[in-house]
């Protein structure tokens, strides 16, 4: 199952998830000065990325977003980036965090787990409701591919609706994590955890020990460190023995450049040193946590 591959890759690499949430305005004007077409230009810096970081990396997650925004040439760009990924053997996710039911959701799981998109996970969104999820399990069951769904996010607009209390005090996150652990239960993978996972922002600390308690056989996609805020202390309250996660940088890692007189030309061996920090980073708040907890 895929989530034994990325439960192996964690313990061989480390947790960081390279986020490839490339704006244009991130490529060294360098760089873009060699190609015609801006797009071949982003293309080449995601490669070089790619290659610099692999070895030190549990996984890439790959924002549509970014490429949307451009076009057709610009989801040229996010396919041939998504190939490379895994044609390296690299794991892959795809962020498209899609949410809609019957047909459409159908559509949307083809998509992003057949053809030219394909992608080993995706994350979604399950506030249309658990049923929008059902599409996607039938890949996670028999075609090795999993998701991350949207459970507690890093934003500040995370209190609007993610936060709303029902009668009985519980909150709608708690909720929807309760459904989906349960559904997470009929897709589990030899290394304890499931294919089916949970985002679970890093930037909310207070209920971070509850979480994990809660969710012990749930992987988590976790971001909000680095740029967003988040810190390797709060990261650690979210693992288990160092694993059961994998943590997201993007800015941090594909900027890293920027604090450096010659990082323009050596940008993608910037971004390795980051992975490696932010790697080593989060081993030592392990280490200090477990030690804590002793």
């Amino acid at each position: 199952m895929i989530i034994d591959r990325l439960y192996e890759s964690v313990e061989k690499k480390g947790n960081v998830c390279v986020g490839l949430d490339t704006a244009i305005d991130y490529i060294p004007i360098g760089l873009r000065e060699k190609f015609i077409n801006t797009e071949d230009a982003l293309f080449e810096f995601n490669k070089r990325i790619v290659d610099a970081t692999n070895e030190h990396a549990a996984c890439f997650k790959v924002q549509i977003a970014y490429y949307e925004a451009l076009g057709l040439k610009g989801l040229e760009v996010y396919k041939k980036t998504l190939e490379y990924i895994r044609n390296t053997g690299a794991i892959v996710i795809a962020d498209i965090k899609r949410g809609d039911i019957a047909a459409t959701a159908g559509m949307y799981a083809k998509a992003h787990f057949e053809g030219d998109f394909e992608s080993d996970l995706v994350t979604l969104s399950p506030y249309m409701g658990m049923d929008s999820l059902d599409p996607y399990l039938s890949y996670v069951k028999n075609k090795e591919k999993g998701m991350f769904v949207l459970v507690r996010t890093s934003n500040k607009g995370a209190a609007d609706i993610q936060y709303i209390e029902d009668t009985s005090g519980k909150k709608v996150y708690k909720q929807v994590g309760d459904k989906l652990y349960e559904l997470g239960k009929s897709y589990m993978g030899g290394c304890g955890y499931s294919s089916i996972g949970g985002v679970v922002g890093c930037t909310h600390i207070d209920e971070g020990i509850e979480l994990r308690e809660r969710f012990k056989n749930m992987f988590f996609l976790i971001p909000g460190y680095g740029a967003q805020g988040g810190a390797a202390n709060d990261v650690a309250i979210y693992l288990r023995s160092g694993n059961g996660g994998v943590v997201n940088s993007s800015r941090g890692i594909l900027l890293a450049y920027k604090n450096h007189k010659d990082g323009e030309k050596k940008f993608d061996e910037y971004a390795r040193c980051e992975v490696l920090r932010m790697r080593e980073d989060i081993i030592d708040a392990v280490r200090i946590q477990e030690n804590k907890s002793m």
